[in-house]
């Protein structure tokens, strides 16, 4: 099938951003096949996400599982080959910047395959950070470079990509959120956890830099601590977080009165808590982005951001291990005095849209 596209998942933030796509390939009735590579391999972290997105069964499963950076991507490739062979289609999307990114990328440019990579563009400027080698990597190869705010093209330019490549669609995970908020506010998963709305706060901390290691993790530790002695706190806890504090005995530091933890929780559940909250204190990339969409005030345990326009217009703000910092806007936000955040350019729930009359224009109409 000469026009046929494959579409890339493989962890749990990709799911967000293929599901509007998929969607508006339905509608459109344009021929696609979902490759799933099961990067992200435990249930709660991968089907939930399906199930909650309506996201169908994919075409393959790669069954990838964990590994160290080299033996994840090393494996995807292998699969991956095998299945471009086989099917031979004419344009691989990759979102994000995770590893299936740059492995599936990787694999279909060789083999002459154009690759279209959503989310391009973003940097955080710290090779230290994985995902920054990732996305690197991939723009240099990609053919289509869907972008979700203006410094990604300055970013692009500077790094010599053609301009004729690059398109400002907005962001597709405020797609998703759009299309998902009646029913997350229905969800009300906040009150099965006994809490009151505007009176928690929301927590996701998984990255290396904040869990890794033993003294990290005391640190984030204690700056949780502090927080749930202000503000009742959820943690939905990320297996490599849950398995860090096991490995170094702090399991029990963590477990305060003022604290809720829970398991991964699927994208309703995790909208409605979020949407709920007073505010959210992350390391996550796609949090800063559907905070700064709802405006919610959100702080952020990172000393740079891929993502500068949550800073500049969103409600987000960089605290890195900065525990005065931590104070200082925690106490803004209690008193109602944090920044209140503005409308970001075409974050408007139409960014599938965009991505399909390109692709419509550029591809679909070739060898018709």
């Amino acid at each position: 099938m000469k026009n046929m596209i494959f579409i890339i998942g493989g962890a749990r933030p990709n799911f967000m951003k293929i599901s509007p796509l998929i969607k508006q390939f339905n509608e459109h009735d344009i021929k696609f096949k979902l490759i799933h590579t099961g990067q992200h391999y435990d249930y709660n972290m991968s089907k939930i996400f399906f199930d909650n997105l309506g996201i169908q069964k994919p075409d393959y499963f790669l069954n990838v599982g964990s590994g160290s950076h080299a033996t994840q991507t090393a494996k995807i490739m292998i699969e991956f080959e095998k299945v471009i062979l086989s099917e031979k289609p004419k344009l691989v999307i990759v979102v994000g910047d995770v590893n299936s990114t740059i492995a599936c990328a990787l694999v279909a440019k060789k083999l002459s395959i154009e690759v279209a990579h959503i989310e391009a563009g973003l940097r955080s400027f710290d090779f230290k950070m994985p995902e920054e080698i990732n996305r690197r990597l991939t723009d240099q190869i990609s053919d289509y470079l869907f972008i979700t705010e203006e410094s990604a093209k300055v970013n692009l330019n500077n790094e010599g990509i053609d301009p004729s490549k690059i398109f400002f669609v907005g962001n597709i995970m405020i797609d998703t959120l759009v299309s998902n908020l009646e029913q997350a506010k229905k969800n009300n998963y906040y009150k099965a956890l006994n809490l009151k709305a505007g009176q928690y706060a929301l927590i996701t901390i998984h990255r290396p830099s904040n869990v890794d290691t033993e003294e990290d993790l005391k640190r984030v530790i204690k700056y949780l601590n502090y927080v749930q002695s202000k503000i009742k706190i959820v943690f939905p806890i990320h297996p490599r977080s849950l398995k860090n504090l096991r490995k170094f005995n702090l399991e029990s530091d963590l477990r305060q009165p003022n604290t809720i933890i829970t398991e991964p929780l699927g994208y309703l559940e995790f909208l409605n808590l979020m949407m709920n909250s007073k505010f959210i204190l992350t390391d996550s990339g796609g949090i800063q982005e559907e905070a700064s969409h709802l405006k919610i005030p959100i702080l952020t345990l990172r000393k740079n951001t891929e993502r500068p326009i949550t800073i500049e217009k969103g409600t987000n703000t960089l605290i890195g291990n900065d525990f005065e910092k931590l104070k200082f806007h925690l106490e803004e936000i209690l008193s109602n005095s944090y920044k209140k955040g503005e409308s970001i350019e075409k974050w408007d729930g139409k960014t599938s849209q965009r991505i399909v009359s390109v692709l419509q224009k550029r591809i679909l109409s070739k060898n018709r």
